[in-house]
């Protein structure tokens, strides 16, 4: 490849391509004609000495090289979008990557809605999501901060009590219609296997309900959510998992022992970074916990 000094236009012409996959969708975006696309094109393989794409059926397909200029344009392009918000907004725009960790049933639960309401605000903010049951991952550094239900979280790891969270033993309508009104132990019972061996469901349904066994084992709590809802059985599960839900109903309230915490965790050397203090005050602000408690510190 020969040397040429890539600009601003051949990035462009380059993360169209590759967002459009044909010439006509990049030239919508570029708001060029398709002619002026094709020779913008031509004229870059040829000064680069190799192509870019190979045109198929399907459209215009990147190799390695054309997808590496791609990320390199989607790069300058968040640059650019955290130069206009600083502008905008008086400051400098949080940017960079943050990795953040949490179980299935908190990312869906709680995260993710929290997610929709403020990250609009922060175009130049790339958040990596990935669950997990253990803390492991933020020891390894392999994520920067942690959403973790728990009652006494790891002495290395810094951050602050979102509020208690409540467990309720519930059912399907579906089910208890099915079944009859029955004493609970005598149901089908749906709970976490031994990937969670010493999970609160777990030790609150041995003392309150030594007898009943459960028919169905899961390896995560939002599964087990999710075969309560489909009728195969009752479960202790969090409250934010089922509060308001239609179709459900809770026959045991705020179960005695089986209460837990959420936890906003970082790493030491973390906690000073403006995007972790940046998440961290939009979580706290945005996640709501069926019976929130007080939060602090």
């Amino acid at each position: 490849m020969t040397q040429y000094s890539i600009d601003h236009a051949d990035l462009a012409l380059v993360l169209a391509l590759v967002r459009g996959g044909t010439l006509a969708r990049a030239a919508e975006l570029l708001r060029v004609d398709v002619s002026t696309v094709f020779r913008s094109l031509r004229r870059l393989e040829q000064v680069l000495g190799s192509p870019l794409f190979e045109k198929s059926r399907a459209g215009y397909l990147p190799n390695a090289a054309a997808r590496l200029l791609a990320q390199q344009a989607e790069l300058a392009e968040k640059a650019l979008e955290a130069a206009r918000l600083g502008l905008e907004q008086g400051h400098e725009a949080v940017s960079g990557t943050l990795r953040l960790t949490c179980t299935d049933a908190v990312l869906h639960g709680l995260l993710l809605p929290a997610l929709a309401r403020f990250m609009p605000g922060y175009p130049a903010l790339e958040l990596e999501l990935t669950t997990s049951n253990d803390f492991a991952n933020l020891s390894r550094r392999d994520a920067d901060v942690a959403l973790r239900l728990t009652t006494s979280p790891p002495g290395h790891l810094v951050g602050r009590c979102l509020g208690p969270v409540p467990y309720v033993l519930c059912a399907a309508e579906t089910y208890l219609a099915r079944v009859g009104e029955r004493d609970p132990a005598s149901l089908a019972w749906i709970g976490p296997d031994d990937f969670l061996p010493n999970h609160p469901s777990l030790v609150w349904r041995r003392q309150r309900y030594p007898e009943a066994q459960p028919a169905y084992r899961c390896s995560s709590m939002l599964s087990v959510a999710q075969l309560m809802r489909a009728g195969l059985g009752v479960a202790a599960l969090p409250a934010f998992l089922v509060r308001g839900e239609a179709g459900l109903r809770v026959l045991e309230d705020d179960l005695p022992g089986c209460s837990s915490a959420l936890w906003l965790l970082t790493r030491p050397d973390c906690r000073a970074l403006r995007s972790v203090t940046s998440l961290f005050e939009e979580l706290t602000r945005h996640i709501h916990l069926a019976g929130d408690g007080a939060r602090s510190d």
